[in-house]
């Protein structure tokens, strides 16, 4: 079943105000997509229950925590076996300023999103973790000098 057959309008309407604002009231959803709340609350907790909620987070400022360096990576491994991405992939789960990593088509294996605090922080990750494995063959490093957009929303697009 694809999501079109079973999220009406008001189930897009509750997962775009949530997206906006997770921490809105039940009552105040229900004024969002014209319901009232004991169905609000049945469709929210329906949503979860089916996945299209997976959790709700605070989205914190990487700079205001000391993190205001955005490092794209772009990698490409030195054979494709799944003995080398299984160790890249390994690692990277345990590189806690790796924030994003896709298996990517084209010139690269990898794309990773990386938040550090200075050039010198970024340097020992590759000089210490992720430059090292036997498995890398290269690194392409991008360093974002400005936002000019970001979103954690994910677009939902239905019936209206």
């Amino acid at each position: 079943m694809n999501f079109e057959e079973s999220l009406d309008s008001a189930d897009i309407l509750i997962l775009r105000a949530l997206q906006r604002n997770a921490k809105l009231t039940i009552k105040e959803l229900a004024s969002e997509a014209n319901l009232s709340p004991s169905p609000t609350f049945e469709r929210v907790k329906r949503l979860e229950r089916d996945g299209y909620i997976r959790r709700y987070v605070a989205v914190v400022d990487a700079e205001k925590v000391g993190n205001g360096i955005i490092v794209l990576c772009n990698v490409s491994l030195k054979k494709h076996s799944k003995e080398h991405m299984r160790e890249f992939m390994d690692e990277v789960m345990k590189v806690d300023e790796v924030v994003e990593c896709y298996n990517t088509s084209g010139d690269y294996d990898y794309l990773m999103k990386l938040y550090v605090r200075d050039m010198q922080h970024y340097r020992s990750i590759v000089m210490d973790s992720l430059g090292v494995l036997d498995c890398v063959g290269s690194l392409h490093s991008i360093f974002v000098i400005g936002e000019v957009k970001k979103s954690d929303s994910v677009p939902i697009w239905g019936r209206e």
